[in-house]
């Protein structure tokens, strides 16, 4: 069981990195649901695409002329090359999320990746935690991710993660992150437990990061080394569930671990008794895990 002060500072740093978001967001409502959540700066721009969206003080919405799924898409295309050219977006990913009321419906539209946060829609992931268990103790695989990445560069991250893309299953979308950062053969990657969903909803530079995390624990070889197949990763590294839970408590330096892989860490840490489910850590990711 990790030290009382690491447990208490895992608690701290994620109630701050995760904290539930407070800025002002106007909704994007299509067929009278709330499809993202928009900033006023960010509904100000949108302003000036009056062919796609009408503005109002209370939410945004689409021209009425854009009632179709392909019409919205092939609209919101445009507006994302133009916000990404002005600087306005993360990395352009030239990969889609599909935007609906549930995962498994019908999308309202779909939408570059990049813009996912622009817009506060609601996005979907995959992640998995790598284990390798000897005699007495169990070990977990940590990946560094490249310097170039858009969001969180250089940062420690879960050995597999990513976002679930359009016309894709969580399973799927996992066999595929699990090929392309760890060099998991898809036979192996298949096997993954579900582990459960974790969920966030902060405020961001980018805008708000709405997102429903899979989680998936997968139990390796003792002499599995990973492979990253796509520059995504530049190190891995294996440490015991002990120096996961220090990892996951440092607020400075090179070793700090994402935020959103510090939750699911913390939550495999939690499941597996290394983590008190009595204390403050574990308070916190019931608190932050709750459904949004």
């Amino acid at each position: 069981m990790i030290e009382r002060s690491t447990d208490r500072a895992i608690a701290l740093r994620l109630r701050r990195l995760l904290a539930r978001a407070t800025a002002a967001y106007r909704p994007l409502h299509v067929d009278g649901q709330a499809a993202g959540w928009i900033t006023a700066a960010r509904c100000h721009r949108l302003a000036d695409f009056a062919d796609v969206f009408v503005v109002r003080d209370e939410a945004v919405t689409f021209s009425p002329a854009l009632a179709t799924t392909p019409a919205r898409t092939n609209a919101l295309d445009r507006v994302t090359r133009e916000l990404a050219r002005d600087g306005a977006l993360s990395a352009w990913r030239d990969e889609r999320y599909a935007v609906g009321p549930r995962l498994t419906a019908a999308p309202w539209f779909l939408l570059e990746r990049a813009a996912a946060r622009y817009f506060g829609v609601h996005a979907w992931a995959v992640h998995g935690n790598g284990l390798v268990r000897n005699a007495d103790s169990v070990h977990m695989w940590l990946a560094r991710r490249s310097p170039t990445k858009a969001i969180d560069p250089g940062m420690l991250d879960n050995l597999v993660g990513g976002g679930v893309p359009a016309g894709m299953d969580p399973r799927t979308a996992f066999i595929k992150e699990a090929w392309e950062e760890a060099g998991l053969p898809a036979s192996i990657a298949a096997a993954a437990l579900p582990a459960g969903t974790l969920h966030i909803r902060r405020d961001t530079a980018d805008g708000l990061q709405w997102e429903t995390i899979f989680v998936r624990d997968i139990e390796l070889a003792a002499d599995y080394v990973p492979a990253n197949q796509d520059g995504e990763a530049v190190e891995h590294r294996r440490v015991a569930l002990a120096e996961a839970a220090r990892l996951i408590a440092l607020d400075a330096g090179p070793d700090q671990v994402t935020p959103d892989a510090s939750l699911v860490i913390l939550d495999a840490l939690v499941r597996r008794g290394a983590i008190d489910a009595r204390g403050e850590a574990a308070a916190a990711l019931t608190l932050l895990a709750a459904a949004p």
